[in-house]
């Protein structure tokens, strides 16, 4: 049958599964793109007989698509855009250090997550009860505390980091990791937006930087802290990214030393849809090494992720693929399997965090499983690594559950592994 005696559900099914993974590519939440696919197939229904060419019908609803995405983001700008300049002017400067510190209020608001301008913007510069931001956002008044919550420590931190009396202040991670509690609650995981670079921590965007550490266990000590900032825009091979400057600091007499530090330069990309590395460099021997997506294996293992090195997924909600029940966990298959299991309030340095639980089964390498948690501003709060019992043991040495028998242990399809550190950041400090 030719396209021109085809109905309307054959053609469209044809390139159903185009037309998806365009809006998805296009849309923050899968939400959002699931609304806006509803609409594009309603209006093209409804025009189809206008279609002269029934040939062109893939070619005309991706059209259709695009124009119906550009109209979401049209309508969210008139609904939610925050005018900063008006939020700025807003803000007593009445210091010795005058427009400074307007300008370093500006250039903190700037950098914080959309979600915190937001809230901010709402509740501060134009007084809005939490029961009329709800109302405004479409969201529970639950939702509304929390991120307002979340904003003002956002905020507070990132303003003390950038002036002290109108210079930088250094942030130093505590030595000893701070008490926390982990609560499963029983409602739904919440979908969101996590930009951050998996395994990093920061996202790859101009303006960001973040300090992080390694706390081993049983002691709970900072073990290894890095320092992370993106410096510039980049481009590798025709893809444009940015790139980000790191410095590996180990918690030892090493560090009196040059030897005590590592320095590594990664090249970024962060999409609406995923985030991935593009390019790694550091010194060897007195020798710059750079290595690219394109150099296949010597890339891959160390840097690259998902299939044709596509990154970590950005849209974050539960796949259904792992299955938990407190220490025990059950897949289809134990390797390269990653999925939101939970909804979980955090509480760390005396602060809450509403969070989703991402747990990974060796994405990166085998023996190696973590859980993730992650807030609604897609900032992760706590992150926990374990390992499986004979993972990287030598002939002659003890398991880990020998090496650290009082720390916490998972069943993976009947396998064990054994919690060996976490990590922070200074998001939650």
């Amino acid at each position: 049958m030719t396209a021109e005696h085809q109905s309307f559900e054959d053609l469209l099914a044809e390139c159903k599964n185009a037309l998806i993974r365009f809006v998805n590519y296009r849309l923050p939440t899968c939400t959002d793109a699931e609304d806006v696919f509803g609409q594009v197939c309603l209006i093209a229904f409804q025009n189809f007989k206008n279609l002269r060419n029934k040939a062109m019908f893939k070619a005309w609803i991706l059209r259709i698509a695009a124009n119906v995405c550009h109209d979401f983001y049209r309508q969210k700008a008139k609904t939610l855009e925050i005018a900063w300049d008006d939020m700025v002017e807003s803000i007593p400067a009445q210091s010795r250090i005058g427009l400074i510190e307007q300008l370093v209020v500006r250039e903190t608001v700037a950098n914080l997550h959309e979600n915190e301008k937001q809230i901010l913007f709402l509740y501060y510069f134009r007084q809005k009860s939490v029961f009329e931001i709800a109302n405004i956002l479409d969201i529970p008044e639950g939702t509304v505390k929390s991120r307002l919550f979340t904003a003002r420590e956002s905020f507070r931190i990132a303003y003390l980091k950038e002036t002290k009396d109108g210079e930088m202040k250094d942030y130093e991670l505590p030595e000893v990791l701070p008490a926390y509690k982990i609560k499963k609650l029983d409602q739904q995981p919440f979908e969101v937006k996590w930009e951050e670079l998996m395994g990093w921590f920061i996202i790859p965007r101009m303006g960001e930087k973040l300090t992080w550490g390694f706390y081993d266990y049983p002691g709970r000590k900072l073990s290894t802290w890095m320092e992370l900032k993106v410096t510039c825009r980049a481009q590798i091979h025709g893809v444009e990214g940015v790139e980000i400057e790191t410095d590996e600091h180990l918690v030892s007499e090493e560090e009196k030393d040059p030897g005590g530090y590592r320095q590594r330069n990664l090249v970024a990309q962060l999409t609406e849809t995923h985030c991935r590395i593009l390019a790694e460099t550091h010194v060897e021997n007195g020798v710059k090494k750079l290595f690219t997506f394109l150099d296949g294996d010597d890339f891959y293992p160390n840097w690259g992720f998902g299939e044709d090195n596509c990154g970590n997924q950005t849209n974050l909600r539960p796949k259904g693929i792992i299955a938990r029940n407190g220490n025990k966990f059950t897949t289809e298959s134990r390797s390269q399997v990653m999925d939101v299991v939970g909804s979980y309030l955090v509480e760390i340095n005396g602060k809450e965090y509403e969070t989703i639980c991402l747990v990974d089964f060796e994405t990166y390498n085998e023996g190696i499983a973590t859980e993730q948690f992650i807030d609604r501003n897609g900032r992760t709060v706590l992150w926990r690594r374990f390992n499986q019992d004979n993972w990287n043991v030598k002939q002659g040495q003890a398991n880990w559950s020998e090496k650290l028998p009082k720390n916490e242990h998972w069943l993976v399809n009947g396998l064990t592994y054994v919690h060996w550190y976490d990590c922070i950041s200074d998001y939650v400090l």
